[in-house]
């Protein structure tokens, strides 16, 4: 990396911006590697005017350690496989709590150990089923990802590695052409003599050193320097 660079950047400090799936359906926070931490998926709203019933969350493979949080929301339940793991959490509202119409925002906590493999996207196929008030059951089916023809999108955890304050040293597994999907947090980040940064000022600040250009892209198996 640019050593000239690495002293200016000592003293730049970068927001936190955490990766937020455009779900209605979403993922609040943002997962590290092989951690046990505890995420909030966020019901934006109910079914067409009707509030929402119950939902179904998908666990996928890799994530492990599930343990649901109890909700006002309603009843929690888990179905597991023949190996004992978690491989999806319902909550059921009971009928007596079910609104006339679509007025609440709900949060439904999941504590679980997100897996070890960075730079990469979970996601948790998600079914919303609501009730009107004068009985109909709809639902929505929230399991679409890039690869897939589905309409809706499922809620989506974006995996960053594991890091300590300061510089870090990764090696990319995929192409990432989109450099703020994994490094929105980042100070710098550094590959050769090619930088990003998500920060406007800092980004100005290493193309206008001379010998650096701008770092937009990344190839499987990089290494980079990521100063956070």
């Amino acid at each position: 990396m640019n050593k000239t660079i690495a002293a200016l950047m000592m003293g730049t400090g970068l927001f936190l911006a955490p990766a937020m799936a455009s779900a209605h359906i979403s993922v609040s926070g943002t997962g590290f590697a092989n951690s046990t931490q505890e995420f909030s998926f966020n019901v934006g709203h109910g079914c067409a005017g009707a509030d929402t019933y119950s939902v179904k969350m998908e666990i996928p493979a890799g994530v492990t350690s599930v343990r649901p949080m109890q909700s006002d929301f309603g009843r929690v339940s888990v179905e597991k496989n023949a190996a004992g793991d978690v491989i999806s959490i319902t909550w059921q509202k009971a009928d007596a709590d079910v609104f006339a119409s679509d007025i609440s925002y709900y949060k439904l906590a999941v504590r679980l150990k997100v897996p070890n493999a960075p730079f990469t996207t979970v996601y948790f196929p998600t079914y919303q089923t609501c009730k009107a008030a004068d009985g109909t059951i709809s639902t929505t089916n929230w399991v679409g990802t890039p690869t897939s023809q589905a309409a809706e999108p499922a809620p989506e955890l974006r995996v960053l590695p594991a890091r300590k304050p300061g510089w870090n040293k990764f090696t990319v597994p995929m192409a990432i052409s989109d450099l703020s999907v994994y490094f929105s947090d980042a100070q710098i980040v550094w590959k050769g003599t090619a930088a990003y940064s998500a920060n406007p000022a800092t980004a100005e600040l290493a193309t206008a050193t001379s010998g650096v250009t701008a770092l937009t892209s990344l190839q499987a198996n990089d290494e980079i320097w990521v100063k956070y």
